[in-house]
């Protein structure tokens, strides 16, 4: 540890702009707090590499895989400002307290902050939890070094994830297509994904068959199901496989006719209790939050996705609401536990508060990680309705969820009873029903006063109903009525939701609390999977990717194998072993049985590209993920009818929102039942001389013309270009022209449109003329329907016929109607986050030119394209400024090149 500083100015950097007020109001004067936005280093690409360095071992990767795996960091482009403000402070200071998060991220920022500023004064790490006073207060009273295990964990994790980037990627696009992407823990979590989609595109439906009957006895009425025929247990869902077989034959199976005729035979028989059977009923609390658990249920209850539920988590967390949202452990501080008893007794009564405290354990085995569980700041719990004013709509809505849960943990059991009650009679034809009715009474709530847990979509339900069955007694008489046949289908297994996917994540041991939310969004972006609803579907290329990952590089996607470099990587953090060892046996093996990437990649041997992309649907179709989106294809020669020719296979496109589940037999025979020809040629346009044709294509029917290809006598022609040297240079091609294209209306199709038809709207878009100050008006088809154009001011007309019927006057009628949504009109901004903490001006989200944009009315960043304005937070909008405030103008000069070498780790020290 440092020796204590003398008094002066102290600089203190957190991570995020969005905590520095608050910390800086808590530590009071004397100290400077700065953000340094995150990450001030990473590795380059390796093209952007000195040229010295690209032929050598750190060509390939910005790491050199022949000494130690030493990374090659650079300053980020877009941190050059920060890092320059950072050093200015640092001059003036005689203290440098890096609060960077606790976490093996926040560690590393820390650590390349170290390295790059290179204090000259007493360096101190600084954590802390929550963002309070009296934790702000603690964490400078327990300050540390650097933990070099954790910084080396980050690091190695870093180096791993550019190597199986590097390495598998080139893979995919050479054999699948041109800008997939592998990833350690997206590939596995994508194949989580198509394995559910595999499991649901086999699964068979099976039909079976119950009753249900309304019974009375003593004036009180319940519902029965049937559960047994003649002594058997009656067959539901769970008694069949997937391949819609029974598992077993000691079950009784009804199909319609005979559950049918059972319940009319029932109609008058006298119905008797056979049993009647209460237990007590316990049911415990949940523990509190950690990350995880956090994302499901607000994805259950909320209805938020991972990413936001983070953003949101992020917020109040610098905001000092909540404590830090990256966690683990469900377990509390002795502070948060009487807080939480205290808050449950003053609200809800002493008895709904148990004797003694629970205590959940930690999942987490990396003690040196371990944070709380994600509870309200502070020892003494601000309630909803103490911060509601203080919070926006999303965040009071997590606050209030995280309160429930954390409260609610440190209650009492609900208690009760469940009552089971047998009941049968003996049908007219002679078979004995049994039927059974279970309802659970609650007779103290207990932490359900506060809180009840979510539940995901099942493929059962088994849950009693919450109901009070009538006090019976065995052998009392029961009237019987509304007996009904009730007919059901098996269900395939549901698909993950965001809440049930990141369960199964942490289930299997793939990936880290921190990187949940970042792995599903990041496989959506990519185009692996996408939301229909709330379920995710896999993508027709997912299903390419992860065929040639499983067949090549099987060990990289193995569930167990990827959970087995998760507990690798927490060994590192703990110091038990070296990043540097561990990655050396990942890349080049162990020179035995147990190969590295390195030599699987080496010797892939030949794959099958077309194999890759090929998925059997049935007997004579195949599925074919093609350069311009997948498509079926008929393996059964077509015979033309009129010649008797074999002519070539039939196709079909795939519609976008077609499920893979859904592509069954029957659909994919009328896809190409009803596929029209993939090229129609409808004739010559006499004024180009160039072949006119329909075509359908990936987003809708077609029609184009056929540019050929330039001649030799046309490439002879092109004027001759001449080298330096006087030589003459090769012919050139001449430019090829961009043939005109037009969507065919709603009324047309490939198989009917004319060339009339299609001549005219290769025409398009249509002049009409002008209006008084000279500018051109034009009619044409977008996206949205039919449309006039003039300069920037676009106005919809009715149907697509109007577009070759409609006349100037008509138009100009139209432009001299005001606008509903015109662009002079006064439009509110897209969104509105207050003002920015450096200029203090209102920052807000405005539609631009080119798409919606963030500004302070000074500094301007456009809203990134993976970000819709939806989703944008304050913090991000204070970070995207920041990020565009420090590249400073835009400069035109050639930039210098500016040495730079490889930093080196300090010795490694363990924590005191």
């Amino acid at each position: 540890m440092p020796t204590k500083a003398k008094t002066g100015k102290k600089l203190v950097i957190v991570e995020s702009p969005a905590k520095s007020k608050t910390i800086a109001k808590y530590l009071g004067e004397g100290f400077v707090v700065e953000a340094s936005i995150g990450h001030i280093r990473d590795l380059p690409q390796p093209s952007e590499l000195p040229a010295e360095l690209k032929k050598t071992s750190v060509g390939k990767f910005a790491v050199d895989v022949d000494h130690d795996f030493k990374p090659y960091y650079v300053v980020s482009s877009n941190k050059k400002k920060v890092v320059a403000e950072l050093k200015a402070q640092l001059k003036d200071a005689d203290e440098l307290y890096l609060a960077t998060d606790g976490d093996r991220e926040g560690e590393a920022i820390a650590w390349h902050l170290l390295e790059v500023l290179k204090p000259k004064v007493p360096v101190y790490r600084m954590t802390f939890g929550e963002i309070t006073k009296e934790a702000i207060q603690r964490a400078m009273t327990s300050l540390r070094d650097i933990d070099t295990d954790l910084v080396d964990a980050q690091e190695t994790r870093r180096v791993l994830d550019r190597l199986y980037g590097y390495e598998i990627s080139p893979v995919l696009w050479r054999k699948v297509a041109s800008g997939l992407s592998a990833g350690r823990v997206q590939s596995v979590v994508t194949r989580l994904v198509v394995d559910r989609e595999r499991e649901r595109m086999a699964f068979t439906s099976a039909s079976y068959w119950d009753l249900t009957g309304v019974f009375s006895a003593a004036g009180e009425s319940f519902k029965a199901k049937l559960s047994a025929v003649d002594g058997k247990r009656l067959a539901t869902g769970k008694d069949f496989t997937d391949a819609g077989q029974l598992k077993g034959k000691a079950v009784a199976l009804l199909d319609e006719a005979s559950a049918t005729s059972l319940a009319e035979n029932l109609g008058s028989a006298d119905f008797s209790v056979r049993s009647m059977e209460t237990k007590p009923y316990t049911r415990r609390p949940a523990a509190p939050f950690t990350t995880s658990t956090l994302q499901q249920e607000a994805g259950r209850k909320l209805r938020f996705s991972s990413k936001i539920t983070m953003q949101v988590a992020q917020r109040l967390y610098e905001n000092g609401y909540i404590t830090y949202m990256r966690t683990d452990s469900s377990a509390l501080s002795d502070e948060a536990v009487n807080a939480a008893r205290k808050q449950a007794s003053e609200l809800y009564g002493a008895e709904y508060v148990p004797s003694s405290r629970r205590v959940y354990a930690n999942k987490s085995a990396n003690a040196q990680e371990a944070h709380e569980a994600i509870r309200p700041a502070g020892d003494a719990f601000r309630t909803p309705a103490q911060v509601k004013s203080q919070l926006s709509a999303d965040e009071f809505r997590l606050y209030e969820l995280i309160w429930k849960r954390t409260v609610a943990s440190q209650m009492a059991d609900a208690k009760g009873s469940t009552a089971t009650i047998k009941l049968g009679a003996v049908s007219s034809d002679g078979r004995d029903a049994e039927f059974t009715a279970s309802g659970t009474v609650i007779t103290f709530p207990g932490f359900l006063a506060a809180y009840e847990e979510g539940k995901d979509e099942s493929r059962e339900d088994d849950s009693d109903e919450s109901r009070r069955l009538p006090n019976v007694g065995e052998g009392d008489r029961l009237q019987g009525g509304d007996i009904t046949a009730v007919g059901h289908q098996t269900s395939p297994p549901p698909r993950y939701t965001e809440a049930s996917l990141t369960a199964e994540m942490e289930k299997e041991g793939i990936g880290r609390p921190s990187t949940y939310a970042a792995t599903i969004s990041t496989i959506q972006d990519r185009g692996y999977v996408r939301k229909q609803g709330s379920a995710l579907v896999p993508s027709w290329i997912a299903f390419s990717v992860i065929k040639l990952l499983e067949q090549h590089f099987s060990d990289y996607v193995d569930y167990e194998f990827t959970a087995d470099m998760e507990t690798d990587l927490d060994r590192i953090a703990r110091g038990e072993e070296p990043g540097a060892s561990w990655l050396k046996h990942f890349y080049f093996g162990d020179g035995g049985k147990e190969a590295g990437l390195k030599s699987v990649v080496n010797n892939l041997g030949e794959i099958d590209a077309r194999d890759i992309n090929s998925i059997p649907v049935t007997d004579g179709i195949v599925l074919r993920v093609g350069k311009f989106g997948p498509y079926l294809e008929s393996t059964v020669p077509t015979v033309d009818a009129k010649t008797g020719e074999v002519v070539e296979a039939l196709r079909a496109n795939v519609p976008e929102d077609l499920a893979p589940d859904e592509l069954t037999p029957e659909k994919a025979r009328e896809l190409l039942e009803n596929s029209a020809p993939e090229e129609r040629v409808l004739g010559v346009d006499p004024h180009t001389g160039h072949t006119v044709v329909a075509k359908n294509g990936r987003y809708g029917a077609f029609v184009t013309e056929i540019i050929p290809e330039p001649t030799a006598e046309e490439i002879a022609a092109q004027p001759v270009e001449y080298y330096k040297n006087g030589k003459p240079k090769p012919p050139k091609k001449p430019v090829k022209v961009k043939p005109r294209s037009g969507s065919l209306f709603k009324s047309m199709s490939v198989d009917t449109v004319t060339l009339d038809e299609a001549l005219a709207l290769l025409s398009l878009p249509r002049v009409l003329g002008q209006d008084e100050e000279g500018t051109p008006i034009t009619v044409q088809n977008g996206r949205f329907g039919p449309y006039l154009k003039k300069g920037a001011d676009s106005r919809s007309i009715g149907s697509e016929e109007e577009i070759f019927t409609i006349t100037l006057e008509q138009a100009l009628e139209i432009y001299s109607q005001p606008k509903q949504r015109g662009a002079r009109a006064a439009v509110p901004p897209l969104a509105e986050f207050g003002p920015d903490p450096v200029s203090e001006k209102n920052i807000v989200v405005k539609e631009g030119r080119f798409g919606p944009y963030i500004t302070d009315g000074i500094t301007n960043i456009t809203v990134p394209r993976s970000t819709s304005v939806e989703e944008l937070t304050r913090e991000r909008a204070v970070e995207l400024l920041a990020e565009k405030r420090a590249k400073g103008p835009v400069k035109r000069t050639t930039r210098s090149t500016t040495s730079r070498s490889t930093a080196k780790k300090p010795a490694a020290k363990k924590k005191a």
